[in-house]
């Protein structure tokens, strides 16, 4: 071997092209689609799954690459945090493509069982094809100082002492919005007092954070949960809901032969216990013809019209964005009994005043109770946000009321614990409509504890293992 001369140049290493890890470039694709395009990871994962699928990738990479989307994303405020102390910048200023490598970086190295040196050797990798050679030379600097420590030795160093700021406290040990942590906090005040303390806010924020069981409805007349147990074996019923079934981790409902005859559908049992309430719900007078006026995607509809097809009653079910309203009818399709859908602003109805038995409004929301299934949403959601719903709210609400004829029942249902979406907009239009009475939700509800002093309810994910689903249910007296 000759030794260059002192002083001589060393030749120069010959180019070695990235490695392509399938699993780490589909969570950077979606990643980069849910900051650049605002799309919604459950939504846009799959078409990327598929796509690689298609040219190879396995099962094991599959899940990789769901892990990390996940993953990053509901620990984004931490991963920030962390990061944040490992540069001499600001952290806005460092460009978002590099950011989110980092964080895929982050979550192999804090929280993930990938050996460290694994971690960083692959998400270098990653950066050389997706931001070039010279931004991955900054990637492998950052990762390294992050492997210096565990998570717990990080938060300890970037998340603010409790005594001295408790909601900045759990905001980066929990990785929510301090907005988000302030909100959930008085409104399990306000529902659960006794779980209102730091124990129960954190239980709280740590499910927020859990992989939520993917959990199958059984419709009626269609199907039901012991045909669906004995053909999955390794599922379990569901906790509170006679149609649900919860699939075993990592079980694939697009699997199932039932879901693909469309007897079955997904469908968190929070969304099921508001549909069961609404029609257990005592009515005064003839029971003939149901009303969803929220009906996108589907879901509680399929529901409510196969239960209505089973008294002999029909479901009318209404959705204003004419894509969504396409949803409702493929869910609908093969119902039992009659129904029917219609494109239509909910606040403009197309039908006449007192026309319906039963009516649902499970209206549009900062969807602060499904943070679990789409963990993006609390980096993008802001407290103007919840203003801004709450007019079309009240409004949607006011609508089921004149749609609802004399004796009849109206649900009001959204996917948010936040009190300016729930109770405040019950009071605001039970003011404005003298002819309404409260009906309690709770004893609709067989066998669910922890749903608070009435009448409405609040469902929670660390008390019942559902989506945080809020229901008022209101009967029409004049």
């Amino acid at each position: 071997m000759t030794t260059p001369a002192p002083g001589a140049k060393r030749p120069a290493r010959p180019h070695r092209r990235p490695k392509k890890d399938p699993a780490r470039i589909v969570a950077f694709k979606a990643l980069r689609a849910v900051d650049e395009r605002d799309a919604y990871a459950n939504l846009i994962l799959p078409s990327l799954l598929r796509e690689a699928e298609q040219k190879g990738m396995d099962r094991r990479d599959a899940a990789l690459a769901t892990e990390l989307v996940y993953g990053t994303l509901r620990l984004q405020g931490t991963y920030d945090a962390v990061i944040a102390a490992c540069i001499d910048r600001p952290l806005r200023e460092v460009d978002p493509p590099v950011l989110d490598v980092l964080s895929l970086g982050a979550h192999q190295l804090l929280t993930t069982r990938i050996p460290s040196h694994a971690a960083v050797s692959a998400t270098v990798e990653l950066a050389r094809v997706v931001l070039g050679d010279g931004r991955a030379k900054f990637v492998n600097a950052v990762l390294r100082k992050i492997s210096a420590q565990d998570l717990d030795a990080w938060i300890r160093q970037v998340a603010p002492p409790y005594e001295q700021d408790a909601e900045d406290h759990l905001a980066v040990v929990h990785s929510h919005p301090r907005w988000v942590v302030s909100a959930l906090w008085d409104s399990l005040g306000r529902w659960q007092p006794d779980a209102a303390g730091r124990a129960g806010i954190e239980e709280l924020l740590r499910a927020d954070n859990d992989r939520p069981a993917v959990t199958l409805v059984a419709r009626p007349g269609r199907a039901d949960a012991a045909e669906l147990l004995d053909a999955l074996p390794e599922s379990q019923p569901g906790r509170w809901s006679p149609y649900a079934v919860r699939l075993a981790e990592g079980g694939d409902p697009g699997g199932v032969e039932a879901v693909k005859e469309n007897r079955v559908g997904v469908q968190d049992e929070g969304s099921q216990l508001v549909a069961m309430a609404l029609a257990a719900a005592p009515l005064d007078g003839p029971d003939r013809l149901w009303l969803d006026g929220c009906a996108g995607p589907g879901g509680k509809a399929a529901l409510l019209g196969a239960i209505a097809a089973e008294r002999g009653a029909a479901l009318v079910a209404s959705e204003k964005l004419p894509h969504r309203a396409r949803l409702v009818a493929r869910a609908l399709d093969g119902n039992p009994g009659p129904y029917t859908v219609i494109t239509a602003d909910g606040t403009k109805p197309a039908w006449r005043p007192g026309s319906f038995d039963r009516t649902l409004v499970d209206v549009p929301c900062s969807g602060l109770g499904a943070l679990r299934r789409r963990p993006e949403a609390r980096w993008r959601r802001r407290p103007d946000d919840i203003a801004g719903f709450g007019p079309l709210q009240r409004e949607l609400l006011r609508t089921a009321v004149q749609a609802t004829r004399i004796g009849g029942v109206v649900g009001y249902a959204t996917c948010s614990p936040h009190l300016a979406e729930t109770r405040a907009v019950v009071d605001d239009v039970l003011r404005g409509e003298p002819g309404l009475e409260w009906i309690d939700a709770r004893p609709l509800l067989p066998g669910v504890p922890a749903l608070g002093d009435g009448p409405d309810v609040q469902l929670w994910p660390h008390l019942h293992g559902t989506d945080a689903m809020y229901l008022a249910l209101l009967r029409r007296t004049a």
